[in-house]
C-alpha cells in the first residue's frame, strides 16, 4: 500500500466520521463504510436480504443513473489518498467508482449538502472484487465531506479516506484543549518503532478498549529506548499530561519522559523520567515558560501506551 495509509482515516467512525445519506442500502447498511478493522465475512449466513456483508450494498439497478453514499469526515482535512475495500464482494462489486469532495461548513442536512460544491478527487476508476484499490489524492485544499459514487450499483466493504487532520480551532479561542489530539490537528510525525500497533492510536478519542488500540513496540534489546514525536495542534503551553497505560498488564513501560520541542530542534523539558504503573491513567501537571511545538514521548525502556493527552492553550505567534 501507498505511504499514505499511515495517516490518520479521517472518515473512520470512531474519529466521529458518518455516513449521513445514500441513495440505496437495500442489502447492506452503509455504515459499514467506514466501520474500524478489516470487514469480516461468515460464507453462508443468511438473514431476510439475503447473504450478510460487513459492507455496504445496493440493490441491482434496473433504471439509469448510480449509486452514492454521502460521508462527513470525522476530522476536516487534506486528503492525501483513498481507499475503496472490495472485500468479500465478489460476484457483486461495482466496476467502477469515483469520489467526490466538498467543504461545507456548519451543520448542513444532506439536503444541503447535496446541492454544494463537489470537486472529484478520484475520477472513475475500474474496480475489481474482493481488492483494496488505493488512489493517491493530490488536490490540497480541506475538506468536510466526501461522497463515494459507484457505477452502476453493488457492494463496498470499507471507504478510507487518510489525509492530515485541519479543524476549525477558532471554537477553543479563549479555552484549553487537548493540543495532541488528532481531532485538533495532532499527529504523531516519527517513531522509534511500531511492530504491534500504530502511534497515532494514542491520539484517537475515547478510551483505548484493549491493547492494540493503543501504540506497543517490540521488545527492545540494545539498551535504548522507545520513543514518538507528536506534532500538536499549534504552538502552546502545556499544562496537563496525561499519560494512560489502560490494558497494558505485561507490557507497560517502565517510565516516561515528556520534551518539548520548538519547530523540531530547540529543547524543552516538560517532565522528566518518571515512574509508570500498568493499566493506569496517569497525570502529570507540568510547568514550562516556552511554548513548544512538538512533544516527544519516551518510554523507558519499551512497551506500549495507551493513549497521550496533552491538555493546555494555544499561542498565537
Amino acid at each position: 500500500m501507498p505511504p499514505f495509509v499511515t495517516l490518520p482515516d479521517l472518515a473512520l467512525r470512531t474519529l466521529g466520521g458518518s455516513v449521513v445519506a445514500a441513495s440505496d442500502e437495500s442489502f447492506a447498511e452503509k455504515e459499514s463504510l467506514i466501520r474500524p478493522g478489516r470487514p469480516g465475512f461468515q460464507a453462508e449466513t443468511f438473514g431476510s436480504k439475503g447473504q450478510v456483508y460487513d459492507g455496504w450494498e445496493t440493490r441491482r439497478r434496473r433504471s439509469p443513473g448510480h449509486d452514492w453514499a454521502l460521508v462527513r469526515l470525522g476530522i476536516p482535512g487534506v486528503i492525501r489518498g483513498v481507499v475503496i475495500d472490495t472485500a468479500w464482494f465478489k460476484g457483486n462489486y461495482p466496476p467502477y467508482a469515483s469520489v467526490e469532495a466538498a467543504a461545507v461548513e456548519g451543520h448542513p442536512s444532506p439536503a444541503e449538502l447535496a446541492v454544494a460544491s463537489w470537486v472529484e478527487i478520484v475520477p472513475r476508476a475500474e474496480l475489481k472484487g474482493d481488492v483494496e484499490h488505493a488512489f493517491a489524492v493530490t488536490d490540497s485544499r480541506r475538506f468536510t465531506h466526501v461522497r463515494l459514487n459507484i457505477f452502476p450499483d453493488g457492494g463496498v466493504a470499507r471507504l478510507r479516506v487518510h489525509g492530515e487532520a485541519r479543524p476549525d480551532l477558532s471554537v477553543y479561542e479563549g479555552l484549553g484543549l487537548d493540543l495532541a489530539a488528532l481531532a485538533n490537528g495532532g499527529l504523531v510525525t516519527a517513531c522509534s518503532n511500531e511492530f504491534y500497533s500504530s502511534p497515532n492510536n494514542v491520539l484517537a478519542p475515547g478510551l483505548a478498549r484493549h491493547q492494540a488500540e493503543g501504540w506497543e513496540t517490540a521488545r527492545r534489546r540494545d539498551g535504548g529506548n522507545d520513543w514518538l514525536v507528536i506534532r500538536l495542534a499549534g504552538p502552546g503551553m502545556i499544562r496537563l499530561a496525561e499519560i494512560d497505560t489502560t490494558n497494558l498488564l505485561f507490557n507497560a513501560p517502565g517510565a516516561v519522559s515528556l520534551t518539548g520541542l520548538v519547530d523540531g530542534e530547540r529543547e524543552v523539558g516538560l517532565l522528566p523520567s518518571t515512574p509508570l504503573q500498568p493499566d493506569t491513567p496517569h497525570r502529570f501537571r507540568l510547568h514550562h515558560a516556552d511554548p513548544v511545538t512538538h512533544v516527544r514521548v519516551d518510554i523507558h525502556p519499551d512497551g506500549g501506551l495507551a493513549r497521550v493527552r496533552l491538555h493546555g492553550h494555544l499561542v498565537t505567534p
